[in-house]
């Protein structure tokens, strides 16, 4: 099997420009290929799981990685996708997300020097030495309003009304492509679906101005079974940042993705061989739950190491009686979480990050939806005496929302 037929089994491919040139260039290693990440947050989400592999994955068949981080376009704001315009960062946050994301991602992907090696630049390197009329006289002019105001990354925020400064993000993106074609021999951009307009963008600027080809090819976004988004939507996101969510806390995530997801996140993110995968396939009800556990697994592993997949492993199973309980996720209070040397149920549940206020607290307990120690909790008025407190208690919401509550 070549690699590009492994990456339409695992259902990664969207769209193309030239399947058979594009086919030919990652099958041989020949491919210099770029991915953007725009540095809108200080960490990477699980959102950006799909394009963190397949760059490993085309890098380990002999391709070329440039891991493009976005200093300059974030400071204008990708729309694609959007409904309201994005949060406008100062220069200086931008920087230190820029670190951040170098920090993540050198867990997938090899950077260094010599062939086969991943290079990361930033676009702030360029954009932001462009003068504007400059500019405009340069690619000015092989752009189409027409056509862009047509363009899928756009009509959401057509909607609302898209701003000037927006609009110019496809001539951006565009010219990043233009930029590392002439420069860094960059021959091909990948990027997710919702991507593709831009990309066409940069392709055809690249072909207008200096007469040759470049190619783009979409990779499938991770959603589930519903169409939304995975690990990536706003205010829920999980991310790769252990201090942002926990190595539990992201194996509790795939752990519980619905039965009709496990098989495509495990086809889309791991590396697991397709020969098992196609085994896989055919498992059925308990065994879906086996699934899972691997996928969780493995994707923990890629991101916080083995050991750290461990512990989750363990702690998850701690909590079903199928293991030990010593790597269960703890939650530290001190004296003064304490009123009269108890502590409210309610102050628990939102220090452990079990619910997001004390009015989510008191709907999760009159729901019966709380357990302390195995015992439901009825009261929402229950102090927990410090005396437990010390000891340690296992708080849960839900089947599988839990925390050990330890009085320091």
């Amino acid at each position: 099997m070549t690699l590009y037929d492994e990456l339409v089994e695992r259902g990664l491919i969207a769209q193309v420009t030239d399947e058979d040139k594009i086919k030919d260039l990652i099958n041989e290693g020949k491919a210099t290929f770029y991915i953007g990440f725009d540095c809108t947050a200080d960490s990477l989400t699980a959102g950006h799981f799909v394009t963190l592999t397949f760059m490993k994955r085309l890098q380990q068949a002999g391709n070329k990685p440039i891991a493009l981080i976005g200093g300059g376009t974030t400071m204008i704001g990708d729309p694609s996708g959007r409904t309201d315009m994005r949060k406008m960062l100062t220069r200086e946050a931008i920087d230190h997300n820029a670190r951040c994301f170098k920090k993540q991602m050198e867990s997938f992907i090899d950077f260094g020097e010599g062939p086969g090696k991943a290079m990361m630049v930033n676009n702030a390197d360029w954009l932001l030495n462009l003068n504007y009329v400059d500019l405009l006289r340069e690619v000015g002019a092989c752009f189409s309003v027409n056509n862009m105001l047509r363009a899928e990354c756009y009509k959401q925020r057509m909607e609302k009304g898209l701003s000037f400064l927006e609009f110019n993000y496809m001539i951006m993106q565009s010219y990043d492509f233009y930029h590392m074609f002439q420069t860094l021999g960059c021959n091909m951009q990948f990027g997710g679906n919702d991507q593709w307009s831009n990309m066409l963008g940069g392709t055809e600027l690249i072909r207008r101005k200096l007469g040759k080809d470049a190619y783009a090819m979409t990779v499938t976004l991770l959603t589930d079974s519903n169409g939304n988004k995975m690990g990536k939507t706003a205010g829920n996101a999980v991310w790769l940042d252990p201090n942002k969510t926990s190595p539990y806390d992201f194996y509790q995530y795939w752990r519980n993705v619905g039965d009709g997801d496990v098989m495509n996140c495990i086809r889309m993110l791991t590396f697991l061989p397709m020969e098992q995968i196609r085994q896989m396939d055919t498992w059925r009800d308990q065994k879906l739950n086996e699934a899972k556990e691997i996928l969780a697994y493995e994707l923990t592993k890629m991101v916080h190491g083995e050991a750290e997949a461990e512990k989750a492993q363990s702690a998850a199973r701690a909590l079903f009686g199928a293991g030990s309980g010593e790597e269960m996720p703890v939650t530290e209070i001190t004296e003064a979480d304490l009123t009269d040397s108890a502590a409210d149920i309610k102050l628990l549940l939102v220090k452990a990050g079990l619910c997001k206020s004390n009015s989510e607290a008191r709907q999760n307990i009159a729901q019966g939806g709380v357990t302390l120690d195995g015992e439901k909790v009825t009261d929402m008025f229950l102090a927990v005496p410090a005396e437990k407190l010390r000891e340690g208690v296992l708080l849960k919401r839900g089947k599988k929302s839990f925390r050990k509550i330890v009085l320091k």
